[in-house]
C-alpha cells in the first residue's frame, strides 16, 4: 500500500453511495441538505491546506443507491475529468446485499476503477465496508462482506491505494453511531468517520471537531420502535428492491463541480433512503 504523503491536498473528489452523499447527517442551517463524512473531511483538509498556504477545492459525486458499476462506469470518469489529487471511494454495500452477490467479482470490477484513478496520479482513499454486526438484519451478509474486504486490502496493495479501514473500528458497533433507519450513519458516526479518514491521510489534528461550510452538526437520531422501523424504512426498501428501483433514480451528485470550502446548496434533497 502507498505511504501517506503529508503534502496538503488541493482538490478532493468523493465517490460512492448514500453514505458518502451524507444521508441522515442533516445540515442544520441548510434545510433540505445533507452534510456527511466526506464533506466534513473536506473541511479538515481545507484547514490543513490553509496552514500550508494552499488553496483547496472539493466535489462530491456520490449518489444514494449507487453500486460498484455506477462508480466505475460513471463517477470515476467524471472524477478523472476534474483532475483531483485525492479521491475517496466508499462503495459496495448495496451490491453485497443482493441475493446473488459475488464479492470476488465485485472487487475485481472495483479494481479496474481504482487502477484508472491511480494511473492518473491521484491518491486513492479506498474504504472497506462496515462490519454488519451492528444491525441484526445485516448479519447474514457478514461472510461476503469479509471476503470483499480482504479483496480491498489486496487492491490497495497492488495499486498503491490507502485503505480507510471502517471494519476495524469497534466504535461503529455502537447504536448511537447509526441513524434511526439503522443503515446510515448518524451525525456522530459521520464525524467519527471523517476524523478516521483524516488520520488515515496523515492529518495529525483531525480529532478537532471541524464543521465545514459553517455547520454545527446534527444530533444522532433517536431509536424508533421496531414496528415503526419496519413500516418507515424496511418495507419501502424491500419494495424498491423487488421493483428494481433505487431512491437515487433520477438524482445527480450534490456537488458535481469542485468548489472552495464555503456555503453551497447541494442538489440532492433530503428524503429517500439507500
Amino acid at each position: 500500500m502507498r505511504s501517506v504523503s503529508r503534502t496538503p491536498f488541493s482538490r478532493y473528489v468523493a465517490l460512492g453511495d448514500s453514505l458518502t452523499e451524507g444521508l441522515c447527517d442533516a445540515a442544520p442551517r441548510r434545510p433540505g441538505s445533507w452534510l456527511g463524512w466526506a464533506d466534513r473531511l473536506a473541511g479538515i483538509l481545507d484547514g490543513d491546506a490553509r496552514l500550508a498556504g494552499r488553496s483547496f477545492e472539493f466535489a462530491n459525486l456520490a449518489v444514494r443507491g449507487r453500486r460498484i458499476d455506477d462508480v466505475v462506469a460513471d463517477q470515476i470518469p467524471h472524477a478523472l475529468r476534474l483532475q483531483p489529487d485525492l479521491v475517496s471511494v466508499m462503495i459496495g454495500g448495496n451490491d453485497l446485499m443482493s441475493p446473488a452477490a459475488d464479492p470476488d467479482l465485485l472487487a475485481a470490477r472495483l479494481e479496474s476503477g481504482v487502477s484508472a484513478l491511480r494511473s492518473s496520479g491521484a491518491t486513492v482513499l479506498l474504504a472497506n465496508v462496515f462490519d454488519p454486526q451492528f444491525a441484526f438484519f445485516l448479519k447474514p451478509f457478514r461472510g461476503r462482506a469479509a471476503v470483499f474486504n480482504a479483496n480491498i486490502w489486496s487492491i490497495a496493495r497492488d495499486h498503491g491505494a490507502i485503505v480507510l479501514d471502517v471494519w476495524g473500528v469497534r466504535d461503529f458497533q455502537e447504536p448511537s453511531m447509526w441513524a434511526s433507519d439503522r443503515v446510515h450513519l448518524s451525525a456522530r458516526g459521520h464525524r467519527l468517520l471523517a476524523s478516521r479518514a483524516a488520520h488515515t491521510l496523515g492529518v495529525p489534528y483531525a480529532e478537532v471537531t471541524t464543521e465545514p461550510f459553517g455547520e454545527t452538526g446534527a444530533a444522532p437520531s433517536d431509536e424508533v420502535p421496531f414496528r415503526t422501523w419496519l413500516r418507515r424504512y424496511a418495507f419501502p426498501w424491500v419494495a424498491r428492491r423487488l421493483r428494481r428501483i433505487s431512491a437515487g433514480d433520477g438524482l445527480g451528485p450534490k456537488l458535481p463541480v469542485p468548489q472552495p470550502i464555503g456555503p453551497f446548496e447541494p442538489a440532492g434533497p433530503v428524503g429517500g433512503r439507500h
